[in-house]
């Protein structure tokens, strides 16, 4: 079976219903299966996503962003210093 990668937004829209559905009366299991997820999975979810705000979301969204930009600076620093080791090596 094909694993679906969720977008945060769509966790945290899947979570809003699990509490109208949790209000209405259903167990975890009959959410689970409603939102086509696994138990730990939405277990998952609800401790990483379960108090965001949409404005919250935004700043999350942004910060990751940053954070993939700044791993590809590291990575290229580090490619850059092991093309310089490799160079100076060369020449003693």
């Amino acid at each position: 079976m094909k694993r679906s990668r969720h977008t945060v937004t769509q966790i945290i829209t899947k979570l809003r219903q699990a509490e109208v559905d949790t209000a209405a009366g259903l167990d975890t299991a009959a959410i689970c299966r409603k939102l086509v997820i696994s138990a730990a999975t939405f277990h998952r979810w609800r401790q990483q996503y379960g108090g965001l705000q949409p404005n919250q979301l935004r700043r999350l969204q942004h910060l990751e962003t940053e954070n993939g930009r700044l791993k590809k600076l590291v990575g290229e620093q580090a490619l850059d210093l092991s093309i310089l080791k490799e160079t100076v090596q060369g020449k003693y």
